[in-house]
């Protein structure tokens, strides 16, 4: 019986001095495995106890469950020692040394020039707007003075969302009207945000893009209200010495309507390969509301006059920055994004 006392203390003594010195709470559990678990040391000495004498069994009995006691305490010592420790000091590293730096990143370079031209256009007294990417044929097409007839509204130009009731909206234009509808004028707006349209996607075009569409509404506008807004927001947005013209263009829901042009950025209007040696580059679409718009949304046209306007967002960033191509705005390759 001796021989198992003496083995008794000896596993004692050692759970006591690894308890005391573990030097992390997850040390002192694996100890409690060890010792006390159901496959630890001492629950192999209770399975030894069919091989002693009878006579011996409530000594070596008594033997196994004080040593239990004792190692049960000194581990619940120890662990209240673990949870009394002041804050930071929980874990045994250093809190001085450095962390693992990460990278930050910034705005998307098209978040970036909606922002740039949405605050040109705060500065002249506009409020940015938004609107619901889904629409209806109204709002998209009809209010807008789009006829049925119009190619845009066939299929292979619009995304029709199933029963033909709902579409993606093809302009931001559609924010627009919403907002003559809830809205007497004055009225000046931008509206920015995503459009969809069924276009092959190569180096200049994407099914989905994103516009800025500005409006202004008021008794006595005209077109050189027009012409001194667009030029004020080409000379903030691509230098002061960038000069703009308008060509005779047709657009349903403006009369009259033009293209707009700014002098190419690389040549300064000298010509070049950028702007095909013309030195000018198309930046948007423009005119005076038809007076049909106006009716659509309650409006007075014998009353009240206003402009319009709408550009492509990647248009003017690729303009700006000297991008060739489109897909890379969508690609999310860091090596591109983290230029801007």
């Amino acid at each position: 019986m001796q021989p198992i006392l003496d083995r008794l203390e000896q596993l004692c003594q050692e759970a006591l001095r690894q308890i005391q010195n573990a030097a992390e709470p997850v040390v002192l559990e694996g100890l409690r495995v060890q010792y006390l678990g159901r496959k630890g040391k001492l629950a192999e000495f209770t399975a030894q106890m069919g091989q002693i004498p009878q006579a011996d069994r409530p000594a070596v009995g008594d033997a196994i469950n004080r040593v239990k006691q004792t190692v049960t305490t000194a581990f619940q010592e120890r662990q209240a020692g673990f949870s009394a420790r002041p804050p930071g000091k929980q874990f045994a590293f250093d809190i001085t040394l450095p962390g693992i730096p990460q990278p930050i990143g910034h705005l998307h370079p098209l978040t970036q020039v909606i922002e740039q031209i949405c605050e040109v256009f705060k500065g002249l007294g506009f409020v940015v707007v938004e609107g619901p990417e889904i629409e209806t044929d109204r709002y998209n097409f009809e209010a807008l003075n789009i006829p049925a007839d119009h190619p845009s509204r066939d299929s292979f130009d619009t995304f029709y969302l199933e029963g033909g009731e709902y579409l993606l909206r093809s302009q931001t234009s559609t924010v627009q009207i919403r907002m003559m509808e809830k809205t007497k004028p004055p009225l000046a707006i931008v509206a920015p945000g995503k459009v969809f349209r069924p276009d092959a996607v190569d180096a200049s075009h994407s099914f989905m893009f994103h516009q800025i569409e500005g409006l202004l509404v008021d008794k006595g506008v005209t077109f050189s209200h027009l012409k001194g807004a667009l030029d004020l927001f080409a000379k903030r947005l691509f230098g002061k010495e960038t000069k703009i013209r308008f060509r005779p263009h047709y657009f349903p829901f403006t009369e009259p309507s033009a293209e707009v042009d700014v002098s190419c950025l690389l040549c300064q209007g000298k010509g070049c390969s950028v702007c095909g040696r013309k030195g000018w580059l198309e930046i948007m679409g423009a005119g005076m509301v038809h007076p049909n718009v106006f009716r659509a949304v309650g409006y007075d046209p014998k009353k009240y006059t206003g402009f319009a306007f709408g550009m492509g967002i990647e248009r003017i960033a690729m303009l700006k920055y000297g991008i060739e191509d489109i897909r890379l705005f969508f690609e999310n390759d860091v090596r591109f994004l983290e230029q801007f």
